[in-house]
């Protein structure tokens, strides 16, 4: 039993001065633990801003995606690091812009083969699709509707809506005062009315 009370683990030592202070979770999540971790901050203060701007203009200013970007960069670099610790970091800058390139390519490739996505905020401004049945329906009525007027009234709706002329220009055409056109044309517009609820 007296061996395991003057264990150095469970016995720290007290009131030396050579005694490293507990450190807190924030500190020691700050601090490398490994030695791939120590190069890979290195290897992040040496270049992750120009590689990052560099990451900005391949992917044409989406600043979002160049921030994932690389950070899968860095994520394969601690992998490369942690694998070969004998990398040179001064001569590891081509390797880094070499993956962030090809990952933005990757990730072109993986949108191309997918559809597209839509993200819609206002279904109002979807096109509603033409009804050509409706369409069609409601040429044959007003057809049928034109042909139940009289002669007079048809030309003067046919001359206004259908060729786009003005009242003078109408007037003008068949020879009869502005008037009579504007008349003609309020009371055809009734009568047409009247036909097409029917």
């Amino acid at each position: 039993m007296t061996a395991m009370a003057d264990h150095p683990a469970l016995n720290p030592p007290r009131g030396r001065s050579d005694a490293t202070p507990p450190r807190t979770p924030a500190a020691a999540a700050a601090t490398p633990t490994t030695a791939a971790e120590a190069r890979l901050t290195r290897l992040h203060e040496l270049h992750s801003k120009q590689l990052l701007n560099y990451v900005v203009k391949l992917t044409l200013g989406d600043r979002r995606l160049a921030e994932d970007i690389l950070q899968e960069t860095f994520v394969r670099a601690w992998r490369h690091l942690s694998k070969n610790g004998d990398t040179d970091l001064d001569a590891f800058r081509p390797w880094l812009y070499t993956v962030a390139r090809r990952l933005v390519v990757d990730m072109l490739r993986s949108r191309r083969s997918r559809p597209s996505e839509v993200m819609m905020d206002d279904l109002t401004r979807l096109s509603v699709t033409e009804d050509t049945i409706g369409d069609l329906v409601s040429a044959r009525a007003v057809r049928e509707a034109l042909l139940r007027l009289r002669p007079d009234q048809r030309t003067v709706l046919i001359e206004l809506y259908f060729h786009g002329r003005t009242p003078s220009e109408v007037a003008e055409r068949l020879n009869v005062p502005v008037g009579t056109i504007k008349s003609r044309a309020h009371y055809a517009k009734n009568a047409l009315r009247t036909h097409l609820h029917q």
